[in-house]
Order: structure tokens, then sequence, then C-alpha cells
């Protein structure tokens, strides 16, 4: 087996940002979400949410693409919760994500930032970076730019 330490900060938001994500409804997709995680290998730090969007801490293994990881997220997810007894609306999310790579010195800070979503968004106390998951104007320069 080889060694790695690849931990990513992962974001996406619910279909059109609709706020979708109820208390109800957290707890299953964080349920999802590990068992997904299980079964890929993948090792979840932390998850976090507020009622549009759901942030993630994961160590992926070499093994795994990031995309890959996030599809499988997002489609387990949304698969579990439409297809519970009750379903009231069709739960989606949508497309695209944000994917930031981080340290292991910065683990316990990713980590409470994430845990914390909900108390960050009552504050105003986000950051910026971990919080985008649109590519228009990432500020990544290519040759081409």
């Amino acid at each position: 087996m080889a060694y790695w330490r690849l931990h990513y900060h992962l974001v996406w938001a619910t279909y059109q940002h609709l706020p979708l994500i109820t208390e109800s409804l957290e707890r299953q997709i964080y349920g999802t979400i590990l068992g997904k995680a299980k079964e890929l290998g993948v090792i979840v730090h932390a998850i976090g949410n507020i009622e549009d969007h759901i942030h993630v801490a994961v160590s992926i293994p070499p093994k795994i693409a990031v995309a890959d990881c996030v599809k499988h997220f997002k489609g387990a997810s949304s698969h579990y919760v439409n297809h519970q007894p009750n379903a009231s609306e069709n739960f989606s999310w949508q497309e695209g994500y944000g994917a930031l790579t981080f340290g292991d010195r910065a683990m316990n800070d990713v980590v409470e930032y994430v845990r914390n979503q909900k108390e960050h968004h009552r504050r105003g106390s986000t950051r910026a970076p971990f919080e985008r998951i649109a590519e228009e104007n990432d500020g990544v320069q290519t040759e081409r730019d």
C-alpha cells in the first residue's frame, strides 16, 4: 500500500441553492456520506452544512479521483433521501463543487470550520475560499492568461 496524506475540503450546494437540507435530512445525508466513504476507503474528518450547501473534510486515497469521490457522495445521498418514505421533494444537488487541499497542520482548523458551519454563517465569519463552488474567475493563472 502506498503512503498518502491527501486532505480535501469539499463543498457543494443544493439544486439552485434551495434551502433543502432540514435537520432531519441532515442526519440522513451525513449517514449516507459516511457509509459511502467507508465503502470507498475515504476518511471523513468532519461534515457540516447550512440549508443550501454542505462541507466535508476528507482524506481521499490516491486510487480515487476527487471528482469521483464527490460524485459518489452526491449521488448516494440524493438517491437515499429521495427513496425514503414520505420524501416530499425531489432532493438534488447542484452541478459542480469546490475542492481545496490542505496539509496535516491545517487539519484542526479545517475540521473546526466544517463542523461549525451554522455558527460561521450566523456570525458572518465564513471564509470566502472555503465557500467557493463555481469555477469562474477563480484566480488561477494558466499559460494562456
